[in-house]
C-alpha cells in the first residue's frame, strides 16, 4: 500500500521527517528434553544466521529505494549472528570511499544498516524457560528512515519473512519538515493505523490491537496468531506421541506463555 501525501508538499532543502517502524516478533515452541531445547537454540540460529539476516536486510533496502554502500557480517559462537550494511537514499559515487569510514563495527545477535542519518536493526533472542520445556524466539527489528523513503514499505515484507506467533509494531514519526515558506510539517502523510500498511491476508490471520497516540504520531499495534494447532508449537516430538494429560497441559503452557507476551505482564498460576 503507497503512503499517501497530506499533499503535495514543496521543502525547503531536504525532508528532515525520521519515520521508524519497531518490531517485537516472537516464535514459540515446547521442547521436552533438554537436547531438544538446544537443538532448537541450534536450528533458529541456523534459520537466522548472518547469511540470511544479510539477504533480508538486502531486501528490505531495495523495497525502500537505499542503495547499499558496504556490508559486514559475523557469525558468533555458540550462537547468535550480526550484520552491518550502510545504505544511501540517492545515487552513490562509488569512487568516493569517505563513507566507508563511518561503518559501525558489529554488534552481538544484531544485524544493522544505516540509511544516511537513519538505521535497519535487527537483534536475535533465542532462549528456552529452565523447568517447564518452553523455548521462545525473539527477534527486534527496527527500520528508521529519513528523507522521502518510507520504512512503512517494507512492512510486510518483514512480517512474512519471520512468520511470528507474535509481534508487536510500533511506528512514529519524529521531528519535524519545513515547506518553501518556511512552515513546519510534524507528519507528510495520512495514517490512522498501522493495520492500514498490512496486508488483508495478514490481517485476517491475527488477532489484532491498537494503541495509538495521534497528536505524538506514534502507533502501536498488537498481533497474536487466530490458528493454534499444537503440532506446529512442538520441536523434536509430535501430538501423537504425548498421551492426553500431557497434550493438555503443554497446551496450557504455551498459550499461557502466548498470553503474557501479547500483554507484557505474568499470569499467576491457577
Amino acid at each position: 500500500m503507497e503512503i499517501k501525501s497530506i499533499k503535495k508538499l514543496k521543502l525547503y532543502g531536504f525532508n528532515n521527517l525520521t519515520k521508524t517502524l519497531s518490531f517485537n516478533m516472537y516464535d514459540i515452541c515446547y521442547a521436552k528434553t533438554v537436547e531438544d531445547r538446544k537443538g532448537y537454540i541450534e536450528y533458529i540460529d541456523e534459520q537466522y544466521n548472518a547469511e540470511r539476516l544479510t539477504n533480508i536486510l538486502t531486501n528490505v533496502a531495495n523495497i525502500i529505494g537505499a542503495n547499499i554502500l558496504n556490508i559486514a557480517k559475523q557469525d558468533y559462537d555458540p550462537q547468535g549472528a550480526s550484520v552491518t550494511i550502510l545504505v544511501s537514499e540517492g545515487h552513490v559515487d562509488h569512487s568516493d570511499t569517505s563513507a566507508n569510514n563511518e561503518a559501525p563495527g558489529p554488534l552481538p545477535d544484531a544485524v544493522v544498516a544505516h540509511l544516511d542519518k537513519s538505521h535497519i536493526t535487527v537483534h536475535t533472542y533465542p532462549e528456552y524457560h529452565p523447568d517447564e520445556g518452553i523455548s521462545t524466539f525473539r527477534a527486534d527489528i527496527d527500520v528508521s528512515t529519513c528523507g522521502h523513503i518510507s520504512p512503512l514499505k517494507a512492512l510486510n515484507y518483514l512480517i512474512h519473512s519471520f512468520d511470528s506467533d507474535i509481534m508487536t509494531i510500533d511506528y512514529r514519526v519524529r521531528g519535524f519538515t519545513r515547506d518553501v515558506s518556511g512552515k513546519k510539517y510534524f507528519i507528510d502523510h495520512k495514517i490512522n493505523s498501522i493495520q492500514n500498511y498490512i496486508a488483508g491476508d495478514t490481517r485476517d490471520r491475527y488477532h489484532m490491537i491498537d494503541v495509538n497516540v495521534y497528536q505524538e504520531n506514534i502507533f502501536h499495534t498488537k498481533m497474536l496468531l487466530k490458528e493454534f494447532d499444537l503440532d506446529n508449537y512442538l520441536f523434536g516430538i509430535t501430538k501423537k506421541e504425548l498421551l492426553p494429560g500431557e497434550k493438555k497441559k503443554i497446551k496450557q503452557r504455551l498459550k499461557k506463555e502466548m498470553a503474557e507476551i501479547f500483554y507484557g505482564r505474568n499470569i499467576p498460576k491457577v
